[in-house]
């Protein structure tokens, strides 16, 4: 274990002991898919739900706590940022790497930041609220386009509407055989990303490439992108699996 999982550790295990010892929900930062990994192997003293504002989620803040426990319902303190050109018809094209990169140029920390969603040419983004203002203040412009910020209560439905559901052939459930299927890799690759610790299940970070996926299982491999195995469908005439599969554009 290296100094920064040491660290990372500790800090989670002193928000679980605050809201163990005050019987209040207690919050992370954003986290990432690593983080949410370190995070779901540990043993707590109290639970721990992650919450990224919707299904789907990559960047989640951990909650610590329960219902039970705490008197009270969780309320992450993250906003939705609606990030909207002031005039569409003369806007770029603007892309997630544009939103991204200009936020990150007010000099904001990345733990601060969640995910970011690309709509009908606008950015809603998931961030803590003690950010929320100072963004809606400070970013005016995306490359050439003016933009005005304003917090809203959600994303579009359709915005966040998991992938459709495509059908794969695929060699077994197992995770390097599907992640190959999915990302046109070799069995020989897919099984080298898992075993060096770049394929997460369900925000678990697994090397075991002969792992079986379950239905609704979401897979994400670093540097190729996420997908959710939806389990196998049928056995083609060949004796291949087909299997139902939404990956994440």
């Amino acid at each position: 274990m290296n100094e920064s999982e040491q660290l990372l550790k500790k800090r989670f295990e002193e928000l679980s002991a605050r809201s163990f010892a005050k019987g209040i929900w207690v919050y992370s930062d954003f986290l990432t898919v690593a983080e949410q990994s370190t995070l779901l192997k540990m043993r707590l003293p109290v639970p721990v739900t992650l919450d990224g504002g919707f299904e789907g989620a990559e960047r989640r803040i951990a909650c610590f706590g329960s219902d039970e426990s705490c008197g009270y319902e969780a309320y992450p303190p993250y906003v939705c940022v609606k990030i909207e050109p002031v005039n569409q018809k003369f806007a770029d094209e603007l892309s997630h790497r544009d939103f991204f990169g200009s936020i990150m140029a007010l000099g904001i920390k990345r733990e601060v930041l969640g995910d970011i969603i690309v709509f009908e040419n606008c950015g809603y983004l998931f961030c803590l609220e003690s950010i929320a203002e100072y963004i809606c203040e400070n970013l005016t412009s995306v490359r050439r386009t003016s933009v005005k910020c304003a917090a809203v209560s959600a994303p579009p439905v359709e915005s966040v509407a998991l992938p459709d559901e495509e059908e794969f052939v695929i060699a077994s459930a197992r995770v390097d055989a599907v992640a190959a299927a999915v990302y046109k890799l070799s069995r020989s690759t897919a099984k080298e990303l898992t075993e060096k610790g770049l394929v997460s299940i369900n925000s678990v970070v697994t090397q075991n490439a002969d792992t079986l996926l379950e239905p609704h299982d979401t897979v994400s491999v670093r540097g190729c992108g996420r997908f959710i195995f939806e389990g196998e469908k049928r056995q083609t005439k060949k004796g291949k699996l087909r299997a139902g599969i939404r990956v994440y554009k």
